[in-house]
This record gives structure tokens, C-alpha cells and sequence, in this order.
């Protein structure tokens, strides 16, 4: 019988329940901060400043008597706004320069004399009828300037790629509790210092901290959650994840309707969290990891804490459970495996042979495509026409049903016959998009847009799991790994790959349908995981990509005796390991 969404909350005891729900609910603000800057760094209609006080405006055939009323008319970056001074002089207000007329004193839009061109000395005038404040105006961040505000979404996702890695090695060895609480705290200090910073330069530094510690949390809470839950319902609980961090992207989206102060908008954005800060250092360490650091008096504390709130009188015990794990640790030492297992590998396994280097190269453009498809389809909806906020509203709300259907198909289907289709459908959703955008249907593009959100987000998230599950033990770590650095190279190229609107409109889309197709191709190539033994070594990983029959039944990992999955099990007796 398939696991559905429902039956996971159902499965939940009341303490793995307060810890999932107090840990995921914190990845909303990694979405929050991740795609603030769609509204904080917007750029709106600008002209260069009057070097004087106005007296007249014209453009075009509309006149008016303050420059603020012109933004109603405005139509394109092309257009130039003629005003004329108390003093009598006409000037020409372009983006990055006026011009002064020479001799002439009647007000008309068109001129055929001479000019003399000025730079922007005396600054900008912005459109604040939308946006009374962002970060572009605050720091003029426009024509020669204009790549520093370019550069701020790209070094955020630097930012990312950086902390995943850091806080990932830092957990291993300081445990996940400690990292938690740090990154958690870090979220809320760096995102209020943000509304803080003084320049455009500390704007950057301390987003690019704000980075770090939200990548560094989201990374974390993944292995918090999946070691606390049942391995039943440990697909579900990773895949809701992702959903909370789409709600942060819809309350971007409410909140950028609200405020339109860049600063009071990140204010509110960080306090969003607040009552997670006030409460995660209440959050337990995962007995997982004090087992693996070999402190068994502070794991059995844990389980005795989930025993009361589980309401079970005979809880386990660390004694027990650890002598049966060095009864199996003594085993392995005396059988043949001790030489393979002793190994240490590294990147270049990963290349093996001809059959797991292609394996590999798929598997990262997967990764790559996914996440690139994945803030592409983000970014842009802001660009779609129509209400921005609605449009990024609808993109993060269209993200909930999408890993419902992915876990729903993952298991039905198999991880590749869900894959090839909705990375397919992405491509020839890019397509569509890029015959409708020209044409201005404003309903459809955001409609298509929605769609190919949807299918990328399923190939994005069912990738982590089909990753692990096509490779052995010994580098099933490192596969991971290495897929999410590519997927976080992704998310560095996404913002320049959405820039490239300005070469052609549809460039952005292009390439994500290119890519999209290329790995749905590529995809066919790999083998199905659904219902096979995780494999042990590589030879045994090799194997299963040459034999395309699937294995009778559905088989758990190894020593499924040892403690650490006793205790995944204990408090979850209800759930099996069939599914």
C-alpha cells in the first residue's frame, strides 16, 4: 500500500512531530532570504536629476508640472523627459545623461539643434510609485553602476554554495544541534543587519554571511529531520522540506505587497522567525550522532525524553543496542569486506568505470538543470507582466502540490520513469513559453510559467533521493555531495542566465529547455532504482546499471539490526519497513 502525505503526518508521534515541525519551519526563512532580493533589488523607471528647479515637464504630447507625474506615461528605457527650468533653460532628461538645448526657448518635445550633453551629476529621479525605496535607489546602482545590483543575487548564491559546505563538515563534527542553533540565530542577527548596512559594499558582505548561515541551516535540517523520523516516512519528511521553503517564497511575495521600504521589507522578512529563534535551543541533539561520538549517556537521555512524550514505559536501552552494533562491527572486521570498506575514497571513484562515469556526468547535470530551471522560473516571474506579487505568489504556492505528486509518482512509477517525463515537460514547457511570450498573453505565460515550475520542481526534488540510491555505500556520501555542489553552481548561474533577458527575452528559457531536454535524453540511460537492494560496492553498482530487470520485492539497507536504526525505529513502531 503506497504512503501517502496524510498517512506521514498520522505517523508522527508527538515528539519526532514538535521537533519535525519546530525544525522545518525554519526553512521557510531560508526561502524568504533566498528570493528577497527580487523585490529589495528592484530597478525601477529612472532619468537623470534637473540640475535646477522645474517649472514645466513635457513628454511626448502630455504635459505636466512635476516630474513625478510623467512615470504614469512612461513606456520604455528609450524615452527622455523635456523639462524647463525656473531660469528659462530646456533640458533633455535621459537615463545616463541629459543634455542641455542651445538656443532655444520654446518647450518642445522634438529638437533638431544643437546640444550640449552632461553627465548624471546631480544624481537620479526614481519612480517611486510602486517602490518608494530599494536597494538600487539607495545606492544609485544603475547605467555605469549598474552590474553592482546585477551582482547581488550572484554573490548571495555564492554565499550559499560556500555554507552548505562549511556548516555541512562543521555539523559532522560539532553535531547538528550546535549548528542549528547557531545558524538559526545567525538568520535572524545577519537579515536585521541588512537593513542596517551603511554602503552598498556591507549591503553585500553581510548578505553574502546571511547566505551562509540560511544554506548552512537548510542543509542541517535535512539530516536533523531524516534522523529523527521513521525510514518509512523519510522521503515525505525531506520532500516537506521543500515545501515550507515555498512558503517563505510566498510570504516574499505578501510581504513585498505590504512594504514597499526595502528596509522595513527586510525587517519584516527576518522577524518572520523570530518565535524558531526564541524556542531551537529546546531542540535535542539526534541520538544518530551522539551514538557515532560515542557519548551513550547523553543519546540515552534523548531516547528517555522520547519515551515520556511518546508515552512508552519501556524505552530502549543505549547498553543493549550498542553491544549488538559491535557484535556486527566484529563481524565485518573478519569477513573479506574489511579491505574494500577500510578504503578511503574520493572524487575519482565517482569515475570508475565507463558505466558509473556516465552515471555520474547525468546525475550532476540533473542536479545542475534542476536547480537552474528551479530560480530561473523563480527569478523571472517577477518579469512576466501583470502583478509581480501574484506572480511570485502563485510560483511558490504551485510548489506545494508538486512534491506530493513526486513522492506519489516516485513510488508508483519508479525514480526514473518519474524523472524523464517532467524534465521532457519542462523543456517543451520552455518552449511554449518562448512562442506565447512575444505575443503579451500575460494569463498564459504566468499560467506556463506555473506549469514549468511545477515539473522542474518534481525532477528537483526527487533527485536526492534517486541519487543515493544509485550508488554504493562506500561513495553514496560523496555522490550526494557532490551533486548538491553542482546543484549550488546551478543557483550561481541562474541570476546571469535570467540577466540575459536583456540580450533576448527568451534566452533564459532557452537554455533552461536545452538543458532540460539534454537530461531527460541523458535519463533514459540510468538505471531504475525502485524496488532494488541499495548496492554495497561499486562492482555491485556497475551491475545494476547493466541489468535493466527490476529485483523481486523491495529490500531495506544492510544491518538493518544495527542501533542507529533501532533506535530510527523506536517511537515509530507503528510503521514498517515494507512499503
Amino acid at each position: 500500500e503506497g504512503f501517502s502525505s496524510t498517512k506521514f503526518f498520522l505517523s508522527l508521534y508527538r515528539f519526532q512531530a514538535c521537533v519535525y515541525f519546530a525544525s522545518v519551519f525554519q526553512a521557510m526563512s531560508c526561502g524568504i532570504h533566498y528570493l528577497a532580493s527580487v523585490f529589495m533589488a528592484v530597478t525601477p523607471n529612472f532619468v537623470c536629476g534637473s540640475p535646477g528647479n522645474v517649472s514645466s515637464v513635457l513628454f511626448h504630447n502630455f504635459s505636466a508640472s512635476s516630474l513625478q507625474d510623467i512615470w504614469t506615461q512612461w513606456t520604455s528605457a528609450d524615452n527622455y523627459i523635456v523639462v524647463q527650468l525656473e531660469n528659462g533653460d530646456i533640458w533633455e532628461l535621459n537615463q545616463c545623461s541629459r543634455s542641455k538645448r542651445e538656443d532655444s526657448l520654446d518647450l518642445a518635445y522634438e529638437y533638431r539643434g544643437n546640444k550640449s550633453v552632461f553627465p548624471c551629476s546631480d544624481g537620479f529621479l526614481y519612480d517611486d510609485t510602486k517602490w518608494e525605496s530599494t536597494v538600487v535607489t539607495q545606492w544609485d546602482l544603475v547605467c555605469d553602476r549598474e552590474w553592482l545590483a546585477k551582482l547581488i543575487q550572484p554573490t548571495f548564491m555564492l554565499g550559499v554554495l560556500i555554507g552548505a559546505v562549511i556548516f555541512g563538515d562543521i555539523a559532522d563534527r560539532l553535531g547538528r544541534q550546535r549548528v542549528i542553533w547557531f545558524t538559526s540565530a545567525g538568520q535572524f542577527v545577519f537579515g536585521i543587519a541588512v537593513a542596517f548596512t551603511f554602503d552598498y559594499y556591507s549591503f553585500v558582505v553581510v548578505r553574502f554571511l546571511l547566505a551562509m548561515v540560511s544554506s548552512g541551516y537548510l542543509v542541517v535540517a535535512f539530516v536533523y529531520v531524516t534522523e529523527f523520523v521513521g525510514i518509512k516516512a523519510r522521503t515525505w519528511a525531506s520532500m516537506h522540506v521543500h515545501a515550507f521553503f515555498a512558503m517563505g517564497i510566498m510570504i516574499v511575495a505578501l510581504v513585498g505587497f505590504l512594504v514597499r521600504t526595502w528596509w522595513v521589507y527586510q525587517i519584516f522578512l527576518s522577524i518572520a522567525t523570530i518565535p524558531f529563534v526564541l524556542c531551537c535551543w529546546m531542540l535535542p541533539e539526534t541520538p544518530f550522532w551522539l551514538l557515532s561520538e560515542e557519548r551513550y549517556e547523553e543519546a540515552q537521555k534523548v531516547i528517555n525524553i522520547m519515551a515520556r512524550w511518546n508515552k512508552i514505559n519501556t524505552p530502549c536501552k543505549v547498553s543493549e543496542l550498542y553491544s549488538v552494533q559491535q557484535d556486527d562491527q566484529v563481524s565485518d572486521r573478519t569477513g573479506e569486506k574489511d579491505t574494500s570498506s577500510a578504503k578511503k575514497h574520493n572524487i575519482l571513484d565517482l569515475f570508475c568505470n565507463w558505466q558509473i562515469a556516465r552515471r555520474t556526468i547525468t546525475v550532476w547535470l540533473i542536479w545542475f538543470t534542476g536547480s537552474l530551471g528551479y530560480y530561473v522560473f523563480s527569478l523571472s516571474s517577477v518579469s512576466l507582466g501583470g502583478n509581480e506579487y501574484l506572480n511570485l505568489f502563485l510560483i511558490g504556492a504551485v510548489e506545494l502540490p508538486c512534491y506530493i505528486i513526486a513522492c506519489i509518482a516516485m513510488d508508483k512509477l519508479g525514480r526514473r520513469n518519474t524523472l524523464i517525463p517532467f524534465l521532457i515537460l519542462s523543456a517543451l514547457i520552455c518552449v511554449l513559453i518562448m512562442f506565447i511570450e512575444p505575443q503579451d498573453f500575460n494569463i498564459l505565460i504566468i499560467l506556463a510559467n506555473m506549469a514549468g515550475k511545477f515539473s522542474i520542481g518534481v525532477a528537483f526534488g526527487l533527485i536526492y533521493l534517486y541519487t543515493a540510491e544509485l550508488y554504493p555505500t562506500t561513495v553514496r556520501s560523496l555522490a550526494v555531495g557532490s551533486g548538491s555542489m553542482m546543484c549550488r553552481v546551478g543557483s550561481v548561474v541562474a541570476p546571469f542566465c535570467v540577466y540575459l533577458r536583456s540580450v533576448w527575452i527568451s534566452m533564459p528559457l532557452l537554455l533552461v529547455g536545452i538543458m532540460a531536454l539534454l537530461s531527460g535524453i541523458l535519463t533514459i540511460m540510468l538505471p531504475e532504482t525502485l524496488g532494488k537492494p541499495l548496492t554495497n560496492t561499486l562492482v555491485e553498482a556497475t551491475e545494476m546499471g547493466r541489468n535493466k530487470k527490476s529485483c523481486p520485492g523491495k529490500t531495506s539497507p544492510a544491518h538493518s539490526g544495527t542501533a542507529p536504526e533501532k533506535i530510527e525505529m523506536f517511537g515509530q513502531e507503528t510503521i514498517s519497513t515494507e512499503k
